[in-house]
């Protein structure tokens, strides 16, 4: 059964599933309680009352029925762009941002929901803006400025944002003056984008001609739509949104190669908005504004700009930029962290997958290189395997794709347990689905380079050369299909009769097209062999073989300078890597453990008292700052040498981060259900308990798609059955067209089919257009404890049978046995050098190069 409590909103009361996250002695108790309505409980009243607002006095207007030659089950009534995005209600959440944008509509409730959609285009939380504006929509279907907010929350999606840019343009002359120059604006700006012409009777363009042209023209493009708002304040001159807008349209036309002629001027703009609106959500713009320019203008945004839209994930996220720019990091820490429990209790309430919020990934794997800055392993590993574990989709969450959690995740984990030099927690990962062998080269590469760098780390050289084995083996086999592919070119060159200087080219192209790959495999062979050659005490061989790796570790290289009697060479590295990371805890453990192996304890000690003023979060049992536990005793620091940090004035309100939601993602329990099969014999969910079930809810035989649907799960439901899994088919067909169906398949079919013909059961999982009132398609895995681990919803039936098949397999694994063991107690005893005992440390902090195209964020 779901936990459910009681939430009051306004004057109403209703039943909201999941857990309740209650914030004591504040005033943000129902920061986020006030969104834990569940869709499901919410259809059941939308068609007569949206969520927090009174009952309408004038009737609802519905969209035109379809024709009989509709569009095909599960598809808008609309058109193509309504069949994407959220299809289920929005509700009232309060806290998205203290904004008005005035429309012409006597129907209630829809001038809240189209506020609320605003306030999430300003936190650019779209997926929700989108569900907004949809909702405003459904209460007003003539509300022009509706689907306005429907084009913006889709404006890097320019097919959808036209297609709902033309259902504004239709209703324009329904609406206030006002809002037309708002539609007539963006209706310009989002026409095709402009290309340079091809001159008629000259010289075609070459590339880039046309290319310097078509920046020309989307330059004038980008300053025709800045003209056009402030066209719009020329007659509105308080219009606070029309100055946000423009502000957002000149920082984020930067982005697009038209330069910012003032950051001054912008300012100025915004701060004019929140002259008059203190809380606004530009302080968002701002911070973007002078993220990469000068981020100490900002710091007065940083410490607003979640107390300005709290219900909004990214908007906590965003002084994370200005914290970390200014190294800050336990204050970036705590806005990413806000950020990821704002976004996992609203996904975890609205059962929505996490990665289907597009800057959720983003913002976790920047926390997690900010709590490795802090020093704080546990949580930065906690957060990077959750991150593993969550559902992946082909549309959201790719395995192979570097910018989603499967695999920043990945990337994040690989570099906590190194920078932490956690070998045995690495070691144990080898045979653990959460980190699986790869699904591509490069993942192979570095999860086999990492792995030896454990072996290495824990004092098995043996294991460590066995990686570095497969490695050479690996590159080898790539360097056999160079020299076939080489071979094959120079074949066919000669065939055709080519030139000798042609052929030797068509050899050489061949074979460059592998040099990138064996160049990723040369450098995580050359990273291992350095750990070869430091066992066995060969370090100038070592030092030779580091310069040119995929890590730039410059606290190893300084220990080899040691070693090799070149010490203030090895303590000016030290302290050069200190300098480009300035107020992180790892760099500085580093340089102490230099310095007292060098023999200048004072200036170790110096260094140590730094390290102490931003050690409050230092996770002590990591074995990288076990390293400083005899040093702390010789200097006569306490055992627990950490000090608590000094409290700061200009971080703004801060709730308790427990209070927001929980730290990291857990499926949450599915909604119980009991329906009759073809027989009419009663099936519940609760019957399944103990083993999971594939449950494909699915729109009756009278949907083509549907039935190949179930003809593509069929041929494997053995494979499913092998590993535990059951089948389950809800359709909406009655119990008698079920038996119909059962009848005219040959042979037995191999699940249960149930009937849900008053799509009770569909609403319940969201499988249902709430907007239109129809069914929509849908896939879910329930594990074997009744908790929802993965779904698919949509206007299409979901048909990568065998993508489910490995997922679900892989996700009930997950759920079903712990990842990872915590951090030791104690360091790794292994022997890692034949020849030095300075050695038995491992130094592998790597360089953080710039996150690329944070500004897009």
């Amino acid at each position: 059964m779901i936990n459910s409590c009681v939430i009051r909103h306004g004057n109403s009361a209703v039943r909201a599933s999941g857990r309740c996250w209650r914030m004591r002695g504040t005033t943000w108790g129902w920061l986020l309680a006030t969104t834990a309505v569940t869709l499901s409980s919410f259809v059941e009243a939308q068609d007569t009352q949206p969520a927090g607002s009174a009952a309408p006095t004038a009737p609802v207007t519905e969209p035109a029925a379809p024709a009989a030659n509709g569009p095909a089950p599960g598809h808008s009534v609309h058109g193509e762009v309504f069949d994407e995005g959220p299809r289920q209600a929005a509700v009232l959440m309060g806290n998205t941002g203290n904004v008005h944008w005035p429309v012409q509509s006597s129907v209630p409730g829809v001038q809240a929901f189209i506020n609320q959609g605003l306030g999430q285009l300003h936190g650019f939380w779209y997926f929700e803006a989108e569900r907004s504006f949809r909702q405003a929509a459904k209460l007003d279907h003539d509300c022009a400025t509706a689907y306005l907010g429907m084009a913006l929350a889709n404006f890097e999606n320019q097919k959808r944002a036209r297609g709902f840019m033309a259902e504004a343009v239709k209703r324009k002359e329904k609406v206030s003056a006002h809002e037309r120059m708002y539609i007539d604006a963006f209706e310009a700006f989002l026409k095709e984008e402009p290309q340079a012409e091809q001159p008629k009777d000259a010289q075609p363009l070459t590339s880039k001609e046309k290319a310097d042209k078509d920046r020309e023209a989307d330059k004038k493009h980008r300053e025709r739509l800045a003209s056009d708002l402030e066209k719009i304040l020329h007659e509105h001159p308080d219009d606070l949104e029309a100055k946000s807008l423009l502000g957002w349209h000149l920082w984020m036309s930067r982005s697009k190669g038209v330069p910012i002629v003032s950051y001054f001027a912008v300012d100025a703009l915004l701060h004019d908005v929140l002259d008059k609106n203190p809380l606004h959500p530009c302080h968002h713009y701002l911070i973007h504004l002078w993220d990469y320019e000068k981020s100490e203008r900002s710091l007065d945004s940083a410490a607003k700009c979640g107390q300005s839209a709290p219900a909004i994930a990214h908007m906590w996220h965003m002084p994370g930029h200005i914290y970390s720019r200014v190294n800050r990091y336990h204050d970036a820490v705590y806005q990413q962290e806000a950020s990821a429990r704002v976004d996992y209790a609203q996904m975890m309430r609205y059962r929505i997958l996490p990665d289907q919020i597009h800057n959720f990934a983003h913002n976790n794997e920047w926390l997690i290189r900010n709590l490795i800055h802090i020093g704080n392993e546990n949580a930065a590993r906690d957060m990077a395997l959750n991150m593993l574990s969550l559902p992946r989709h082909p549309k959201w969450n790719k395995a192979e794709d570097t910018g989603d959690s499967a695999g920043l995740g990945r990337n994040r984990l690989l570099e906590t347990l190194v920078q932490f030099e956690d070998w045995n927690a690495l070691r144990q990962l080898a045979d653990n689905p959460i980190l699986e062998e790869g699904i591509n080269e490069d993942q192979k590469i570095k999860r086999l380079q990492y792995l030896g760098l454990a072996a290495f780390g824990a004092g098995n050289i043996l294991g460590g050369c066995d990686y570095t084995t497969t490695l050479i083996r690996m590159r080898s086999a790539i360097e056999d299909e160079q020299k076939a592919a080489e071979s094959k070119a120079r074949e066919q060159a000669t065939q055709a009769m080519k030139p000798a200087a042609e052929i030797d080219k068509a050899g050489k192209d061949a074979a460059n097209g592998f040099n990138g790959r064996l160049t990723a495999f040369r450098m995580a062979i050359q990273d291992l062999e350095a750990q070869i050659h430091l066992a066995h005490g060969a370090y100038a061989d070592a030092q030779n073989l580091l310069k040119n790796t995929t890590r730039v570790d410059r606290p190893l290289q300084a220990r080899i300078q040691l070693r090799l009697g070149e010490t203030d060479k090895a303590i000016k590295t030290a302290r050069d890597h200190v300098d480009s990371h300035k107020n992180e805890t790892i760099p500085l453990t580093h340089l102490i453990s230099i310095l007292w192996d060098a023999g200048r304890k004072d200036e170790a000690k110096a260094e140590f008292e730094k390290l102490r003023k931003i050690s409050a979060a230092i996770d002590r049992t990591a074995p990288v700052f076990q390293t400083l536990t005899p040093i702390a005793l010789d200097l006569q620091f306490p055992a627990d040498w950490t000090q608590p940090l000094e409290p700061r004035t200009d971080t703004g309100v801060r709730p308790e981060l427990a209070s927001l939601g929980p730290y990291t993602w857990e499926p949450q329990p599915a909604a119980p259900w009991s329906l009759s099969d073809h027989e009419g014999k009663p099936v519940s969910l609760a019957d399944l308990r103990g083993k999971p079930v594939i449950v494909v809810f699915y729109l009756g035989a009278g949907c083509l798609h549907c039935v190949e649907q179930l003809h593509k799960f069929a041929p494997q439901s053995a494979e499913f059955a092998q590993q535990g899994i059951e089948i389950i088919g809800v359709s909406t067909d009655s119990t008698s067209d079920l038996l119909d169906a059962h009848k005219n398949y040959t042979g037995k079919f191999p699940f249960r089919l149930l009937s849900n013909h008053d799509l009770s059961v569909f609403k319940a999982y969201r499988c249902h257009d709430d907007f239109e009132g129809k069914p929509l398609h849908g896939t879910f895995l329930i594990g074997a404890d009744g908790r929802e681990l993965w779904h698919d919803i949509g206007a299409e039936p979901f048909m990568d049978v065998d993508f489910l098949l490995k997922e679900s397999k892989r996700l009930v694994q997950l759920h079903s046995q712990p990842t990872v063991p915590a951090a030791p107690a104690a360091a790794s005893t292994g022997v890692l050098t034949l020849a030095d005992s300075q050695l038995r440390r491992r130094f592998h902090t790597q360089e953080q190069a710039p996150c690329a195209g944070l500004s897009d964020c």
